[in-house]
């Protein structure tokens, strides 16, 4: 399938929404029709055909050549097709998303993932704060769908998240998991302080963990039949996750601060 390219002029001097660019909303759309777009700016009044040269293609593929950390909320509310930004993104990179693929081969800036529902959002670098969070207001995060960061991402990593799976392959900042409701989130690298703080239930696991709070309690040394099956599942997008769950597992059960019911996982 030949993709809808769009190359970047220049690095723009002011932040652009570039959510209207997804392939459920220009599908059907001609090169003119997207190029006469309008883009919300923070200054000013801007069109698709200013930022991007712009090449024929399926609508259902789209790659931007180039990127920054200035091109906010690509793959936003997205519902299939797929995405390939070659460069950066800003904030709310997938947010909303409820299908398809978003492959980002730079950095995101914060909240990454946010409230996304469906479909798989992978960063092949760094991501910042919130991932897969949700915004001030919001009650829950990420509900469904696989995230993957090669890189490391910011604090509060899987912020109430209620369903779906999070894989961090490098570091994270503090307070992982926070108030998690349910899902799971996976960190290979080092991770900050406090992981799992107030979160219900869900899965956390961790491959280096820090010391926990107090408010975890320790229930041994398990091996258990569904995180092989999971390593199975995992093995194809992120094999240092796979060998995480291969291996026999530590558990801690909490916060006993909130409802208690979660669990974080690291090698025994």
């Amino acid at each position: 399938m030949k993709p809808l390219v769009l190359t970047l002029k220049q690095e723009p001097d002011q932040r652009l929404d570039l959510g209207q660019l997804t392939p459920n909303q220009i599908e059907g759309k001609s090169v003119n029709e997207i190029a006469e777009i309008e883009l919300q700016t923070t200054r000013e009044k801007l069109t698709v055909g200013d930022i991007f040269k712009i090449r024929a293609g399926s609508a259902q593929s789209i790659r931007f050549e180039g990127g920054s950390l200035r091109l906010d909320n690509v793959g936003h509310e997205m519902k299939s097709g797929e995405i390939l930004v070659e460069g950066d993104c800003g904030k709310n990179t997938g947010r909303n998303m409820s299908g398809g693929t978003v492959t980002v081969v730079g950095d995101c800036g914060p909240f990454a993932g946010s409230c996304m529902s469906g479909g798989k959002l992978e960063i092949g670098n760094n991501a910042g704060d919130f991932l897969g969070g949700p915004l001030d207001g919001e009650m829950e995060g990420m509900s469904g769908g696989l995230l993957i960061v090669r890189g490391s991402v910011g604090k509060r990593a899987g912020d109430r998240l209620r369903r779906g799976t999070i894989v961090v392959e490098r570091s994270a900042g503090d307070y992982p998991g926070s108030r998690m409701i349910a899902g799971t989130l996976i960190v290979l690298g080092n991770c900050g302080q406090m992981p799992g703080y107030l979160m219900r239930r869900g899965t956390i696991a961790l491959a280096r963990p820090p010391e926990l709070a107090p408010t975890f309690t320790d229930c041994g040394t398990h091996k258990l039949a569904f995180a092989g099956v999971f390593a199975g599942l995992l093995r194809p997008e992120s094999p240092g996750a796979a060998r995480l769950f291969a291996r026999p597992l530590y558990r801690f059960a909490g916060d006993m601060a909130a409802l208690g019911k979660g669990e974080i996982f690291f090698p025994a």
